[in-house]
């Protein structure tokens, strides 16, 4: 008589805020309970280069996270020399990769696998779904990206494995678009189970020395720095200049104790030159540079006001603690992205249509249920950015345009994209000069493939 077979659930994190989003699912019971299977957390380090970067068990919370799971592995180590980001196993090795993690893990040949990755169309994802390729596959959205679209098209293979797409209620009442077109069902993780995970999280940060000089200043607005150069949307001095717009409109808005909050990886010359903006305006800015969440700071100095670009840390402020927020250069950014695809559209689209903008005198406020104006915005921008993937959206998005392109932004829908796509806003010029391109680029394809 056989035994029956035992499940692993492999848990595959990169940042603090997705193992926060996966600890609240596990609280949340969205796993099954505890002792049900055994749990592996499988960290992976994708920065660009890992060895100087920050770790994640290196940031506070980190400990109470881990100790949801029964072992804590490094993905970095099992694939050494390789980098996650761009490593994944050539077709005909994924047997013997399957057999060397099983037993580097120490789960048995006769384990059923289930997997929960997060951005499953890029490794180490799609590395590890390819491995294990009969294992069933649960998505986790970590932030705003859940109401984008899928970047990649999925294989069929993979596709029919993936069961659920488990994502915060960041905007309540708008569906994610992402994983839509295989039908995968979205799944909201519980908002007072991430309220208590982030709770924890702020407990174990509570005696970091660098967070008594910022609480002792009172500050009463939160700047949240993204570092947009690293990524090529904004130059190292655009970026500087948005924080200081950030700096400036918290100044206009009455706020004299100020807390800026850099990306982990931004150099630390942003943050002088957002320390001699704030002495020319006469204020007190604390720079926060330690390994916290930024809600681990809105939940211990309790600031009126948060001000970022298109950080989820802004939806976050106002979704779980109620701290009105405001917005600073999403027109900017978003007119820089390239190409339209950039899955930064859709939450850069999300901020700018929710949140007030502080430069436009704006008054800042908590973001509450999504309007009714807001999905069939993210639904049109996520047909341009993917149409072949999302077709059906074609009419609807058609329709949206004639009634409310008028009235739209031109950052959203760049009149040589629409002519790209035959939809309405275009003039006969700018089509005329989008078939011009297509007739060159398939001259030029024949003559190549004479040669």
């Amino acid at each position: 008589m056989s035994l029956p077979r035992t499940t692993t659930q492999i848990f595959q994190v990169s940042t603090l805020y997705g193992a926060a989003t996966l600890a609240a699912a596990l609280d949340a019971g969205l796993f099954g309970p505890r002792g049900q299977a055994r749990r592996i957390l499988l960290v992976s380090n994708n920065a660009a280069v890992p060895e100087t970067a920050l770790r994640l068990d290196e940031m506070h919370g980190y400990g109470p996270l881990a100790g949801r799971f029964d072992t804590v592995t490094s993905w970095n180590e099992a694939i050494s020399p390789y980098h996650p980001s761009t490593w994944g196993p050539r077709g005909d090795d994924t047997v013997l990769w399957q057999r060397a993690l099983r037993l580097l893990w120490d789960v048995d040949e006769d384990d059923r696998v289930e997997l929960a990755v997060e951005s499953i169309q890029v490794n180490p994802a799609r590395a590890l779904a390819a491995i294990f390729s009969e294992a069933s596959v649960d998505v986790y959205a970590d932030g705003l990206m859940s109401y984008g679209p899928t970047r990649e098209k999925l294989p069929l293979t993979l596709a029919r494995r993936v069961r659920r797409l488990l994502h915060l209620d960041l905007v309540p009442g708008l569906r994610p678009l992402l994983l839509s077109e295989y039908g995968v069902e979205p799944v909201i993780v519980p908002d007072g189970a991430f309220r208590a995970v982030l709770d924890e999280i702020s407990r174990d940060a509570a005696d970091d020395p660098r967070l008594a000089p910022v609480l002792a200043e009172e500050p009463t607005a939160v700047l949240l720095g993204q570092y947009l150069a690293a990524i090529n949307i904004l130059s190292a001095r655009e970026e500087e200049d948005l924080h200081v717009r950030m700096l400036t409109g918290a100044v206009r808005a009455g706020h004299r104790s100020i807390v800026f909050k850099p990306h982990p990886t931004a150099p630390a010359g942003y943050s002088a030159a957002l320390s001699k903006a704030a002495a020319d305006a006469g204020v007190r800015l604390t720079v926060l540079d330690a390994p916290l969440l930024a809600e681990t700071l809105y939940r211990h100095c309790r600031p009126a006001l948060v001000v970022g670009c298109f950080s989820t840390a802004m939806v976050t402020a106002s979704a779980y603690y109620d701290v009105p927020v405001a917005r600073v250069g999403t027109a900017l950014v978003m007119d820089r992205l390239t190409p339209y695809p950039n899955s930064n559209r859709v939450p850069l689209a999300v901020i700018d249509h929710l949140v007030p903008d502080l430069e436009g005198d704006e008054t800042p406020a908590v973001v509450g249920p999504a309007p009714d104006t807001l999905s069939p915005l993210v639904r049109a921008v996520g047909f341009c950015m993917q149409p072949k993937t999302y077709a059906g959206l074609r009419e609807p998005t058609a329709e949206w345009l004639r009634t409310h392109l008028a009235g739209t932004p031109g950052y959203y829908f760049p009149e040589l994209r629409l002519a790209e796509l035959s939809l309405p806003g275009s003039t006969p010029r700018t089509r005329a000069r989008v078939r011009a391109g297509r007739a060159k680029r398939v001259v030029g394809s024949a003559v190549r493939r004479r040669r």
